[in-house]
């Protein structure tokens, strides 16, 4: 049955500003269902890659059979500044309004995190139009502030954050998370388990515009003849990439071996700095490229590092789409994380796993890859390739998302 569909997030982006593309790319799948979908976001935000483009966007725009709705809040400078939080309470209190400035009432409201204060906006839209009320987590707030940014729990703004989070919890018809062990959080703080679903990140197979040729000056920068160790995505520090540096040093004396980070980060200089330093010349910085080029960029690559700092945060699973993109690519995959129970790439047998922070496990798990044939190297990324096309593909998911969304909807 035909529903009227509200994705809510703060974050969302189209593929021409660069940026969160989850909500992009289910939006196309529920259209394709036959749904009326409309992406709520904001007109500007520290995630954008091309802001401008968006700045200049209407208020109301058709994108790839759905229509993205771009709410006008505070802009700031970048994702650490506090004008951030004024935005997500405009961005909440604005939600409302739409109903009055022609997007039509939704059978279903989708609000996705971080940002928790904006719930409150969609689920007085909910109420108001008696729509299903779906809470999406992407990372849990405040659980993440506390661990990670040292915040104090008994902070009034972490406070007012978790009061926000049990309502939802609580509120909510149904809880998705991209985090598979995230109910085990959730079920803490009172909800019912039985709300929660998983959908995973993932990539769209098939969409022409992922693979978009390396502009020369890439091609370029690229070591030839070596065995390749890449990384691709931003570089801060939460990504353990002083470790994955680290690993480089002890196998400096390796000719063959080559690391290459590209992507751009607040840690680019202090990287760069240490590389410098300890003159490791088995080392490449390749700028950032655009989204459109890092499956072109993979190609190149005979491993894919990807870590993450020992946090218990991460027992309750990870999604990051670095990992979807490795998978893609049909690249082995050095998993420096410890996500608990999930683990894709060794239940995938996609690559190797190893304990996060740990530079020597780094350096044997290169060694290993680098000694294995073509043959097993390639038969290990094509298990990552089939675990997307049966799991993390976003035609699929897409497919899930509906019957998550429209279940127990009156026909």
């Amino acid at each position: 049955m035909r529903q009227t569909i509200w994705l809510v997030c703060q974050y969302a982006s189209t593929p021409a500003v660069g940026g969160h593309l989850r909500q992009h790319y289910l939006a196309r799948e529920l259209a394709k269902q036959g749904h009326d979908v409309y992406v709520i976001s904001v007109r500007k935000h520290h995630l954008m890659v091309k802001p401008e483009i968006a700045k200049a966007a209407p208020f109301k725009e058709s994108v790839d059979g759905y229509t993205m709705v771009r709410v006008t809040t505070l802009d700031y400078p970048h994702a650490h500044h506090k004008k951030r939080i004024l935005g997500w309470i405009q961005f909440g209190l604005k939600l409302p309004g739409l109903l009055r400035h022609g997007v039509p009432k939704p059978d279903v409201v989708l609000y996705s995190s971080p940002g928790l204060l904006g719930f409150l906006g969609a689920e007085r839209v909910a109420r108001r139009v008696k729509a299903k009320l779906v809470f999406e987590v992407r990372d849990i707030w405040p659980l993440s502030l506390v661990i990670i940014g040292n915040y104090e729990p008994s902070h009034p703004f972490i406070r007012l954050l978790q009061w926000v989070e049990d309502r939802a919890y609580r509120v909510s018809d149904q809880v998705i998370s991209n985090l598979q062990n995230a109910v085990d959080h959730m079920a803490s703080r009172g909800m019912d388990r039985g709300k929660f679903h998983w959908l995973p990140n993932g990539v769209l197979l098939g969409d022409r515009s992922m693979a978009d040729p390396l502009a020369p000056s890439v091609n370029d920068q690229l070591p030839t003849g070596k065995f390749i160790v890449g990384y691709a995505g931003t570089l801060g520090e939460a990504n353990n990439l002083d470790v994955f540096l680290a690993a480089a040093a002890q196998l400096r004396t390796r000719t063959d071996i080559e690391f290459v980070l590209v992507g751009d980060g607040r840690n680019k200089d202090e990287l760069k700095a240490y590389a410098q330093r300890e003159q490791l010349d088995n080392v490449t910085f390749i700028d950032a490229i655009p989204k459109t080029q890092v499956q072109s960029l993979l190609s190149h690559f005979d491993a894919c590092y990807i870590g993450l700092p020992a946090e218990p945060l991460f027992k309750f699973g990870v999604s990051p789409n670095k990992l979807f993109d490795y998978l893609a690519a049909a690249k082995p995959i050095i998993y420096a994380v410890d996500s608990g129970p999930y683990n894709p790439v060794s239940a995938h047998h996609a690559g190797v796993a190893i304990a996060p922070g740990d530079p020597e496990a780094i350096v044997a798990a290169v060694n290993k890859l680098a000694a294995l044939s073509d043959e097993d190297r390639c038969r290990m990324g094509q298990n990552g390739r089939n675990a997307v096309e049966t799991e993390y593909n976003y035609a699929e998911l897409g497919k899930q998302l509906d019957v998550i969304l429209t279940q127990d909807l009156a026909t």
